[in-house]
């Protein structure tokens, strides 16, 4: 059984780490094996659902899969700023030669350190910046959304959806975006309102955000963020809701039609091994549900089985690539062509989404 013991990082007041105490990588050591000290670094604590739980699923399953190979370490409610390259560079300087930063702000700041320490390999999330010892991995989240948002064009009683989200980047559009063509394809009135609360993870606020929108005549509700509050509130306001990162129908049983969710942990025992065997290279990673980094959680049994066949045939087309969430045509929210008929959006112009198209009845932050 893997344990784990509470650390206070003295020079960061308030930030909470834990080790992962492997039994078996502690018995390696003592033969004279030395484990590879792999580093992860969390925006959120890691509570029972939401982004860095399923990172720490991730972290728990690379060590049942190489034990006594690694050792790992991770620090959690780390802010996206000066105080995550501290963490970074604490890592790197205590001989973690992988470290693994799971947030887009921590971007700047894992180059920085990844510059100065040239023979460790960093491994970013969400970003796009990238180096020789410096990677980058994500997940197409949108492909998820847009099943997700054909369940809520079907399931929606008054038309309107509402949509708790972060902060306004490529990742977050994307799914709002998937979200809302999943739902107009098979209801062309719906329409999503958005929220943003500017923070990956505020109870408070995402719940007070959820609420909000519940008021505005949301029967559905949605969120990209990292609790599990907007799931809550609907289920406390007799809604419907999908969660996000993890599935929470066991926090709105009633409410939780089904979630997008993510699996890191095939993609940091790849990664491990690699480090381990001397091959590991930077690259630009980004997975969907073919590649087994997205999933669609249990449907609610409030789906009619109808709308459960017809989520699956779309599931099936997206794992054989056969069916892309923004096939042509796509127009932006003002009515112009930005993919045409007959042609996908590709990766390129994905992640540099920055337009909410048709169906988005709210405006996009100005910057």
């Amino acid at each position: 059984m893997l344990t784990r013991r509470k650390l206070i990082l003295a020079a960061g007041a308030g930030t909470a780490s834990a080790l992962g105490a492997n039994p078996l990588a502690a018995l390696a050591q003592a033969k004279g094996a030395t484990p590879l000290k792999v580093g992860f670094v969390y925006v959120s604590p890691i509570g029972d659902a939401g982004w860095t739980y399923q990172h720490d699923l991730g972290r728990k399953e690379m060590e049942a899969a190489l034990a006594g190979k690694v050792q790992t370490k991770f620090v959690e409610s780390v802010q996206e700023g000066p105080d995550a390259e501290r963490v970074f560079r604490e890592l790197a300087t205590s001989g973690h030669q992988l470290i693994f930063g799971t947030s887009f702000g921590y971007m700047n700041y894992m180059e920085k350190v990844a510059k100065q320490f040239p023979k460790v390999s960093f491994e970013h999330a969400t970003g796009y910046k990238s180096a020789k010892n410096l990677g980058v991995y994500n997940a197409r989240f949108y492909e998820a959304r847009y099943l997700c948002g054909v369940i809520a064009g079907r399931m929606t009683k008054s038309n309107v959806l509402g949509y708790v989200a972060a902060f306004p980047i490529p990742e977050v559009l994307q799914g709002i975006n998937a979200f809302i063509r999943g739902a107009r394809s098979v209801n062309p009135k719906a329409e999503v309102r958005v929220v943003w609360v500017n923070s990956w993870y505020d109870p408070g606020k995402e719940r007070e955000a959820a609420n909000t929108l519940l008021s505005q005549q949301a029967d559905i509700v949605t969120h990209h963020t990292d609790s599990t509050a907007v799931v809550q509130a609907a289920e406390a306001r007799g809604a419907f809701a999908f969660g996000y990162h993890s599935d929470m129908s066991k926090f709105g049983p009633k409410a939780h039609l089904s979630a997008a969710t993510h699996s890191w942990g095939s993609h940091y025992t790849k990664s491990a091994n690699a480090v381990l065997a001397g091959t590991w290279k930077s690259a630009s990673i980004w997975g969907g549900m073919r590649d087994g980094f997205v999933a669609l959680a249990p449907i609610n049994a409030a789906v009619p089985e109808s709308v459960r066949a017809e989520v699956a045939k779309l599931e099936a087309g997206l794992k054989a690539g056969s069916f892309h969430p923004f096939a042509g045509p796509v127009k932006d929210q003002s009515g112009k062509t930005v993919v045409a008929a007959g042609a996908n959006m590709g990766d390129a112009e994905l992640g540099k989404m920055n337009f909410y198209v048709e169906g988005v009845a709210s405006q996009l932050p100005k910057s």
